[in-house]
Order: C-alpha cells, then sequence, then structure tokens
C-alpha cells in the first residue's frame, strides 16, 4: 500500500487505481467531435434536418464538445438510444427510428477506422509507470466498449502497467452505476475502500464515491477547476500531479 498526494490532499493506504480511458488518458476530444459529426450527418441524409438537434444532443458545438455531454461521457449505446428518440420525435416507429440511428452509428465507424489513433495524453505513459513501480494495481474502466479498452491498451503498449481493461458491455449497466467500479475492483483483486477513482466527468466521480472509492481525482487536462468537478476529493490538471509520499 502507498500515500497518494494531490494538491494538498492526501489520500492513505492506496493498493490500486482505477482510470477512465477518454478525456483521462487518451486525448480522443478531436475524434469523439468528428466521429459525433459523421452521426449526425449520416442520419440527416436518412432523415433531412435531425442533424443540428442530434449535434446539440451530443454536445458538439463548433469545433468544441462538451465535457460533461452524451459524447464526451456517454455510451455508445446511450448515444445511439438518444439519436433514435430525436428521430422518432419525426413520427417514425421506434423500431424504424432504432434501425435509423444504429446504421448511421455503423456507416459513420466504417468511415473513421482508418483515421490515426487518439494520442495518450502528454505524460500519462510515464505517470502509469511510476505508479506501477510503485507496487500499485492500475486498471482502466470505460463507459467504451471493453473490446475498445483492450485495443487502446495494445496500441499504446501499456500492458505492463494495466492490469484491468474494461469497457460497458451491457445495456443495462452504464457510469455513473457504482456496481461497475465495485466490479473493476474485485476483478482486480482489491478493495473499494484501498481504491482511488481517476475521471474527466462527473459520472465517474458519482461512480467512485457511491461504491466507497478511497477518493476520487478529478482531472481537466490544463484547468484543474472545472464546475462539472466540483464534487471530487481534488482535482488537478495534469496526471503528473498525483503523487507517492511518504507519511
Amino acid at each position: 500500500m502507498v500515500n497518494i498526494k494531490c494538491r494538498g490532499v492526501t489520500f492513505s493506504n492506496i493498493q490500486a487505481i482505477i482510470f477512465d480511458k477518454d478525456g483521462t488518458l487518451e486525448d480522443s476530444q478531436e475524434f469523439l467531435r468528428n466521429l459525433g459529426l459523421k452521426r449526425s450527418r449520416l442520419a440527416d441524409a436518412q432523415i433531412p434536418g435531425i442533424g443540428e438537434p442530434l449535434l446539440m444532443a451530443f454536445g458538439i458545438n463548433g469545433d468544441k464538445i462538451d465535457p460533461t455531454g452524451l459524447m464526451a461521457v456517454g455510451s455508445r449505446r446511450e448515444n445511439e438510444i438518444v439519436a433514435a428518440g430525436y428521430i422518432a420525435e419525426t413520427g417514425r416507429s421506434w423500431l424504424e427510428s432504432l434501425t435509423i440511428a444504429h446504421r448511421a452509428f455503423d456507416e459513420a465507424d466504417q468511415m473513421l477506422k482508418n483515421t490515426a489513433p487518439s494520442p495518450l495524453f502528454v505524460g500519462s505513459l510515464e505517470v502509469l509507470k511510476y505508479l506501477s513501480e510503485a507496487g500499485l494495481k492500475q486498471g482502466i474502466l470505460s463507459a467504451a466498449t471493453t473490446e475498445t479498452v483492450i485495443a487502446f491498451v495494445e496500441r499504446h503498449q501499456l500492458g505492463d502497467y494495466i492490469q484491468l481493461k474494461m469497457g460497458v458491455d451491457s445495456a443495462n449497466l452504464n457510469k455513473p452505476d457504482p456496481a461497475l467500479f465495485l466490479q473493476a475492483c474485485e476483478k482486480l483483486g482489491v478493495e473499494p475502500a484501498a481504491t482511488l477513482m481517476v475521471g474527466d466527468s462527473g459520472g465517474d466521480i458519482e461512480m467512485g464515491k457511491n461504491a466507497g472509492a478511497a477518493g476520487c481525482i478529478g482531472i481537466c487536462w490544463g484547468k484543474a477547476k472545472a464546475s462539472h468537478l466540483e464534487k471530487a476529493d481534488v482535482a488537478i490538471a495534469s496526471l503528473d500531479e498525483i503523487k507517492i509520499v511518504d507519511l
């Protein structure tokens, strides 16, 4: 067990740290924005006029993506259901709306499948190595699918530092349900009360707190003071603010 300190806040006797992926380890904002744009345009091609409302629902405004919005924090399934809801408002049946949304999302995936992968945030690899060498177990718990998390770890060669690669694969269980964090801790073989949650969304913080995590660290790269992270025990602007200390 080790002691972690961030901006004057100390967490004692920590065994593990669980990280979110998008917006925490992976600088995926541009990819998510492009994905949302493709999804909305493909849906608009089938249902003219639906594109702009979908962009607003996804949390995309020009070249910005809302860090609290649907594209940033929601699972693919949640995004698809919301899109189908907007389509259903045009008078289509629910099953037809789901089919149209699913088709648009699949086509968007195909169009972007050869896109260059999103990079790690600068310094993330070094921090993961530093924490691993201190004996901490580390995991990733993402709203993306487990397959996507595994591909991310393999692409960036993080396997030596990440023991848990976990995503959301069920339509019945999504962030911020604390059951996800509890499952992650069980798979890592650690107690929630000895595990930190690090994430860039209010859902990450809520999930960790309701699961009894040792602490919840919010991250907003380059800007620690973000309103959506106000419930975190501490908010940081880069991962290298996570320090191991002696008490």
